[in-house]
């Protein structure tokens, strides 16, 4: 420090002295105009910042006749969403930002964004009922990574006593069809196909199921809902929800099923983004 100092009184003390000089000096009118140098064009940066694109999945897994509606700030991200629907949402995501939740006008809570991947990706966001008593609503949330094949992230969002299980089966016509469990809270990656995913109850029987139609690339959240009540027409039957739902098929297309080959656990648990 004491040498950078004593550097920068040297150059202005020089300076100063050079200026003085200048300042007794008679200007010989016959010597030709000093030529201005051409002052080099300004540097361009080529260090530019990173923007990436973020894909706001909201799943309404709270049982109720209210739909849901979905702001940040002063915009509405969606409208209308109703119990068992999900939506994608295109929209610039910061950390500290605060999505809020309501029913039918009515507030029901805030999930703020804490860490955000530095890459593309879609972040599922599920919101739900806290117990089978109140009103109050809970979370669940889970960063898709990307990879090539198609990723399935599983989760009971019921609220009861049942006890159930999702399974996930192909539909190939083949009579080695295949079957494989699938473990709550876990994101699996299978081969693109068309499959099954069956709610099974603790008897072995089959409940509900929805169809699973994989392509690569894709990010899909298959969810059991449900509600148990002791009020009267309160409560909501067990159901399993897969989004997104397969693109209707155009008559005579071939269903072409392929089986099963990749079933993958990718993680222990869902890891939040918030």
């Amino acid at each position: 420090m004491r040498f950078f100092v004593a550097f920068l009184v040297l150059a202005l003390g020089v300076s100063a002295a050079h200026k003085g000089l200048r300042s007794h000096l008679k200007t010989d009118p016959q010597s030709p105009p000093e030529r201005k140098r051409a002052q080099p064009p300004p540097a361009t940066s080529f260090v530019r910042s990173l923007t990436f694109k973020y894909t706001l999945r909201v799943c309404n897994a709270y049982g109720s006749e209210n739909k849901l509606e979905i702001i940040k700030g002063k915009d509405v991200l969606a409208d209308g969403v109703a119990y068992k629907e999900c939506t994608d949402i295109n929209t610039d995501l910061k950390s500290a930002d605060k999505i809020e939740f309501k029913f039918d006008e009515t507030e029901a809570g805030t999930f703020s964004i804490q860490d955000l991947p530095q890459n593309d990706a879609t972040l599922l966001l599920m919101i739900m009922r806290h117990d089978t008593v109140s009103s109050a609503v809970a979370f669940e949330s889970h960063v898709f990574a990307n990879l090539e094949n198609s990723q399935v992230a599983v989760l009971d969002m019921y609220k009861g006593a049942e006890k159930s299980t999702v399974k996930i089966q192909d539909t190939s016509k083949a009579k080695l069809s295949r079957s494989e469990d699938l473990r709550y809270n876990s994101v699996v990656a299978v081969n693109p196909g068309k499959y099954n995913c069956v709610l099974v109850g603790a008897d072995g029987a089959e409940k509900a199921s929805a169809p699973l139609t994989a392509a690569p690339k894709e990010s899909y959240v298959v969810f059991r809902v449900g509600l148990e009540s002791g009020e009267k027409d309160k409560g909501y039957a067990e159901e399993v929800v897969v989004f997104p739902k397969p693109p209707k098929e155009e008559k005579g297309a071939a269903s072409g099923g392929s089986l099963m080959a990749l079933l993958v656990a990718l993680g222990v648990e869902l890891s939040g983004v918030g």
